[in-house]
């Protein structure tokens, strides 16, 4: 049985070029960076030169990268170290709602341990932030705002410059999350004017466990990880070499076919989204229509499980989610759907697919194929589909 595969955000495969890059770094290249003797130093210049490739891919300096072990941690790194940095100023920091839960847990931990008061930004029905509204929620306490470039779960993208623009005016730091963006649209942190960016590996076609966090020169963060003076300590710990190099090498690539993979994606996007909504009925596209990620296609069926969709399309070879990865076995509505103002019963029939180069129109008409009569056997069983229908299937 051949395999559609359309969810990039939660696994992608390591591409050939990047293992290829990381192999020498198991065996023959294996020196600890921080040793002084040539085994060890001159892994210390490979580590700088990946630290120049991902600060290429997003027009920074390579001494404004700190390596992670994921984004989740440069999340973490970004909004409490941020925060910690800077009590000084105060102790209110401000996030949107539909944030990655690494972003929105640091901010309760915060409130839970530091005495933080944290502000969750409500968004509209396409899952944007009023760059006024943000305005507003800012007190002269406000340290730190965290909104992503791009959600994860329906793919809407912000506007980024807007909301950093008001920040700085308030001479408040701004993070934003660029995990679901990054290789799929243009981020250059000048033009963005954002304080600290995360990254992560495997949303680039790198390894696992290896992740980025930019952050604006001269900008202080309280470390997350205590230990050496790895990542000039900021972040204790030896390096995962191997993981750096395939993001080095990731990000490069990223940087080369970012012009021809984004129209690409788009088109192969615009199809699928035009085919699911012919095939099937009563469904609702979430996130905004033309803001969004070009490899991004996000819908909600009523009166079908999400979970009981993906598992019926497993069976065929075709592989989609429910949302965040993170969230997908929580067995709880989506707050992300909720905060765009679909009621907890039209969310839980959510569906994601998330395309990298290698999908196809193959791809697309398992899709087709497949989609419709498992979307049709789940409303057979369902008692809302039904009385939706007895009611003339009136809207949600």
């Amino acid at each position: 049985m051949s395999i559609a595969y359309f969810d990039h955000a939660a696994a992608t495969p390591v591409r050939p070029e990047v293992l290829e890059e990381m192999l020498p770094y198991f065996r023959e290249r294996f020196g600890n960076p921080s040793a002084v003797y040539d085994l060890g130093s001159g892994i210390k210049e490979v580590l700088e030169e990946q630290r120049a490739k991902v600060a290429r891919l997003l027009g920074a300096r390579p001494q404004e990268i700190i390596f992670t072990s994921s984004g989740a941690e440069a999340n973490n790194l970004a909004v409490k170290g941020a925060a910690l940095a800077h009590l000084k100023k105060g102790r209110h920091v401000i996030v949107s709602g539909i944030e990655h839960h690494s972003v929105l847990n640091a901010a309760r931990y915060l409130e839970k341990f530091h005495d933080f008061e944290a502000t969750f930004l409500p968004v509209d029905r396409f899952g944007q932030v009023d760059p006024e509204r943000l305005r507003q929620a800012l007190t002269p306490a406000t340290v730190l705002v965290s909104i992503q470039v791009a959600s994860n779960e329906i793919g809407t993208i912000q506007n980024i410059p807007a909301l950093a623009a008001v920040c700085r005016e308030a001479g408040v730091l701004f993070h934003t999350d660029a995990v679901a963006a990054a290789g799929q649209i243009p981020l250059n942190v000048e033009e963005l004017g954002v304080d600290l960016l995360t990254l992560s590996g495997p949303a680039l076609g790198g390894p696992k466990g290896v992740g980025a966090l930019y952050f604006r020169k001269r900008l202080r963060l309280v470390p997350q990880i205590h230990g050496g003076i790895q990542e000039d300590g900021r972040r204790g710990g030896t390096e995962n070499v191997p993981g750096i190099v395939g993001l080095g090498k990731a990000a490069e690539l990223a940087a080369t076919e970012l012009a021809d993979k984004g129209p690409y994606l788009a088109s192969l996007r615009d199809r699928l989204v035009e085919g699911v909504l012919k095939a099937v009925p009563e469904v609702i596209y979430t996130g905004h229509p033309k803001r969004r990620l070009p490899g991004h296609a996000s819908f909600c069926f009523e009166g079908v499980e999400g979970e009981a969709l993906v598992f019926l399309l497993s069976r065929q070879g075709v592989y989609a989610n429910t949302g965040s990865a993170c969230a997908s076995k929580a067995l709880k509505v989506s707050p992300v759907l909720c905060a765009i103002g679909l009621s907890p019963a039209v969310a839980q029939g959510s569906l994601v697919f998330t395309l990298e180069r290698s999908n196809t129109a193959a791809d697309l008409e398992a899709v087709f194929t497949h989609l419709p009569p498992a979307v049709a056997r789940l409303r057979s069983f369902s008692p809302v589909w039904h009385k939706k229908m007895a009611a003339g299937g009136a809207g949600p």
